[in-house]
């Protein structure tokens, strides 16, 4: 496509750590996956010399590679102990009844029976399993608050640690997905609870008697060992590689807060392009060349910055904001009992508010970002320190009150 003239192309490179062939997941230096990364070297590198071939290098072309997430290991550790995959390839057991690899996969049915809950409902499976009850109840009627205080109450025995836990990290109903930007505008595709499981779990509807030996609900399947789409650091964690004309050369830098969104913004202002559609990101100038930055960023670079990091911390899913509303939300959905439930209401009275008070202060802010970065607009500073002032305000807040229900 470069080479037909396309000026700005798309790929997507699938994961190296799935044995296709057998049907199996590799584990972390096993021979066969330590292979496979030789191979996407190689071919990552006949890439860019059969395009530097034809005159398309860094020098005169942006490039951007990324990982749209990163994935969470399910397994132990291979053997023998201090094996690599480079000087020593990793073994892994993969016949019962020692399976050393493959994620568990949690009957969600069954253990909610276990818990009395027999509720019709319906899961799009996940580590992070979208639920909707059967009938689209409110989130405040008695069947889905009662839903809600089981699923906080499963407990699952974890077969790699020997220990018994809590299968969920993190719940969210309509109240707080609205706030991580997870209701669209078909109610019909709102769930009526997420539960972001512990990653090691992969959630699953199935029959309300459990039938594997160990009667758990909880199965292993070595088939798959790479969960994602989960809210933990080492999922939401990842990389962007960006290379080409006014991109400073930084090597790795862990330093900067950025996410998805922000590459749009990035690459059109490193192109000279500017279009009509609203932007949910920010220029990452952290990482650009001075001379390469519009005029009025340039001029006001460090309160550009402060403004971008706040509004990145205030309206990103896995920002400062989000991650901690979410654990004041796991409390509401988990409080309370059929007798009473004046927490739940307060606490999601309260989220509401937040959504509200935050929804202002990021269409502020993309104002003034949009119109620094592509319209060469003056930035008023005064506006700008009363926005990063009032966002870091709301932030400090929403934190205290997650640290303090934590407690």
């Amino acid at each position: 496509m470069l080479e037909a003239g396309i000026p700005v192309v798309y790929a997507y490179i699938s994961d190296a750590h799935d044995n296709r062939a057998m049907s199996q997941a590799y584990g972390p230096g096993e021979a066969g996956y330590v292979q496979a990364l030789r191979e996407y070297d190689r071919a990552f590198a006949q890439f860019f010399a059969r395009l530097a071939q034809d005159g398309i290098n860094s020098g005169n072309t942006l490039f951007v590679i990324t990982s749209d997430e990163n994935d969470h290991y399910v397994g132990r550790a291979g053997s023998p102990q201090g094996c690599d995959g480079i000087n020593l390839p990793c073994t892994f057991r993969r016949s019962p009844p020692d399976i050393d690899i493959g994620e568990l996969t949690a009957n969600l049915t069954g253990l909610l029976a276990r818990q009395g809950i027999t509720t019709p409902f319906l899961v799009h499976s996940d580590s992070a399993p979208t639920i909707y009850i059967t009938g689209n109840p409110a989130r405040d009627t008695s069947a889905t608050r009662e839903f809600g205080r089981a699923l906080a109450r499963i407990e699952v025995p974890n077969v790699f640690t020997g220990q018994i836990e809590h299968l969920n990290n993190y719940l969210a109903d309509p109240v707080e997905m609205n706030l991580l930007h997870l209701v669209t505008a078909d109610p019909a595709r709102t769930p009526t609870l997420t539960m972001f499981a512990k990653p090691d779990y992969f959630v699953v509807t199935g029959p309300q008697t459990c039938s594997d030996p160990d009667m758990t609900c909880i199965t292993q399947n070595p088939a798959f060992a790479w969960n994602h789409g989960d809210n933990t650091q080492d999922i939401v964690s990842t990389w962007a590689g960006i290379v080409g004309p006014g991109v400073q050369r930084r090597g790795l830098e862990g330093a900067v807060w950025s996410d998805h969104a922000d590459l749009r913004p990035t690459l059109l202002s490193l192109l000279g392009l500017s279009d009509d559609y609203g932007h949910q990101g920010r220029l990452v100038n952290e990482i650009i060349h001075s001379w390469a930055l519009p005029r009025e960023v340039r001029r006001h670079e460090q309160l550009v910055q402060r403004l971008g990091a706040v509004y990145k911390q205030l309206n990103a899913p896995v920002g400062a904001l989000g991650f901690d509303s979410l654990g004041i939300s796991s409390f509401a959905v988990s409080s309370g009992d059929p007798t009473q439930d004046v927490a739940y209401a307060i606490f999601e009275g309260y989220l509401q508010g937040v959504t509200e008070r935050r929804n202002h202060l990021p269409q502020q802010i993309e104002r003034i970002l949009d119109e620094v970065t592509f319209g060469n607009q003056p930035i008023d500073p005064r506006e700008a320190r009363a926005l990063i002032a009032q966002g870091t305000e709301l932030i400090e807040e929403v934190h205290q009150l997650a640290e303090a229900v934590d407690h």
